[in-house]
């Protein structure tokens, strides 16, 4: 159960930090939202080794993490890009369908959920499918084109799925240093891309610590999700990470006052029906 738990809120951390990273992005450039939010978190992680105590990861452990930070660092510029253009209503729970990459993953290396669990992974994956089907015309209209975006969440749903492979593996001994081994991969490529941008413009203050706060929040929700898969199947463990675009949903519907079409709402409930029957199993 404390993995379920761990990757359940691994997930709602990653949605709540989505919906404030994708706002962040509708506002200043993309480059200047990774360089600032990434950058706090590299400092974060960088006290965590420091105070953690763990020993140091294996070779094999930093190949997997290497991997996992270049496959995040695509998949969220992306994710972020997608939101900050598309309805995040249906970005997300796009995105979301990253949880096929691992899932397939553990299930070529021998794990086997029980028949319960494996019905509420049906569940949450249909549920995903569902919130993410775009709306018909008869529903109310969003304030973006329900098509925008789709493309950058598609893109983001492979490399996110690439980075929960990773940081499962690289997590095997510490997930203090899996996060570490992500973030400084990852802050030297938005460095980069913040130098070759044309547009280099610093947030205010107040936007400026909020980007912080995303990047804290992406931080603490990898090593969750890396705690997670140490202790429970790969493969559970992910859907209930991939879950994060519930709360990406709910916060754009309650705060940018995006409208759902039924179906969108009815994949919802199906993925909260999932999680129960995960947990249940």
């Amino acid at each position: 159960m404390l993995a379920l738990a761990l990757g359940l809120t691994s997930g709602l951390t990653w949605g709540v930090a989505d919906f404030v990273g994708g706002l962040m992005a509708r506002r200043h450039p993309l480059a200047t939202v990774m360089v600032v939010g990434q950058g706090a978190g590299l400092v974060f992680m960088v006290v965590l080794v420091l105070v953690s105590g763990d020993a140091a990861p294996t070779g094999r452990q930093v190949a997997f993490g290497i991997f996992a930070g270049l496959s995040g660092s695509i998949g969220l510029a992306a994710l972020y890009k997608g939101l900050s253009i598309g309805p995040m209503g249906i970005v997300a729970p796009t995105v979301a369908l990253s949880g096929v990459v691992p899932v397939f993953a553990g299930y070529l290396e021998g794990e086997r959920p029980a028949t319960l669990q494996v019905a509420g992974m049906a569940l949450a994956g249909i549920g995903i499918v569902l919130a993410s089907r775009p709306r018909s015309a008869g529903d109310e209209p969003t304030t973006a084109r329900p098509g925008s975006g789709i493309g950058y969440a598609l893109v983001s749903a492979v490399f996110i799925g690439g980075l929960l492979v990773g940081l499962d593996r690289a997590g095997e001994s510490s997930a203090v240093w899996a996060a570490f081994l992500v973030r400084v991969t990852s802050v030297p490529l938005f460095v980069l891309a913040f130098l070759v941008t044309t547009d280099r413009r610093l947030p205010p203050r107040r936007d400026g610590a909020t980007m912080v706060a995303v990047g804290l929040g992406d931080n603490a929700a990898n090593i969750l999700f890396a705690l997670a898969s140490t202790r429970g199947l790969l493969s559970l463990v992910t859907v209930l990470g991939s879950l994060y675009p519930v709360s990406t949903v709910l916060l754009a519907r309650t705060f940018l006052h995006e409208r759902l079409a039924r179906h969108q709402v009815a994949g919802v409930a199906l993925a909260f029906a999932g999680v129960a029957a995960i947990a249940a199993g």
